[in-house]
C-alpha cells in the first residue's frame, strides 16, 4: 500500500485580507484574549490556519485604534492578565461589510472556478 503524501493544502496561510473579517467573526461570539483567538481560529478551521502573533496583535492594534475594538485588562482563565478584545457598534458594521466583500468575491471566485 503506498504512504499517502500530505497534500500541499493540508495546512494553507490566512489568505490576504481576511484576517481582519475573521478576527471580527470570532469576537462577535464573545471578547477573547489573542491566544485565545489563535486557539479558536486554528479550532473552527478544523487546523488548516494558523495565525502567528507576529501577524495578530498589529491587526488587534490597527482595529482597536480605529475603534472597531475596545479592550480591557482582566484574568485569563489561568488568572494571568490578559487584555481581552470585544467589537464595538462600529466594528459590527465593519464585519457586516467585510461579509459582504467576501460573498461577492468567493462568489465570483467559485463562477470563474465552475466555468473554467
Amino acid at each position: 500500500m503506498a504512504k499517502r503524501e500530505p497534500e500541499a493544502l493540508d495546512k494553507v496561510d490566512v489568505p490576504q485580507g481576511t484576517l481582519e473579517l475573521m478576527i471580527l467573526t470570532i469576537l462577535a461570539r464573545e471578547p477573547l484574549h489573542g491566544y485565545g483567538m489563535t486557539q479558536r481560529l486554528t479550532a473552527l478551521s478544523h487546523d488548516h490556519f494558523r495565525v502567528n502573533p507576529g501577524s495578530l496583535f498589529p491587526s488587534l492594534y490597527r482595529l482597536e485604534q480605529d475603534g472597531k475594538l475596545k479592550a480591557e485588562w482582566r484574568p485569563s482563565e489561568n488568572n494571568r492578565n490578559a487584555k481581552y478584545y470585544a467589537l464595538t457598534a462600529s466594528g459590527r458594521r465593519q464585519l457586516e461589510q467585510h461579509k459582504r466583500r467576501w460573498e461577492r468575491v468567493s462568489f465570483a471566485i467559485s463562477s470563474v472556478l465552475e466555468g473554467a
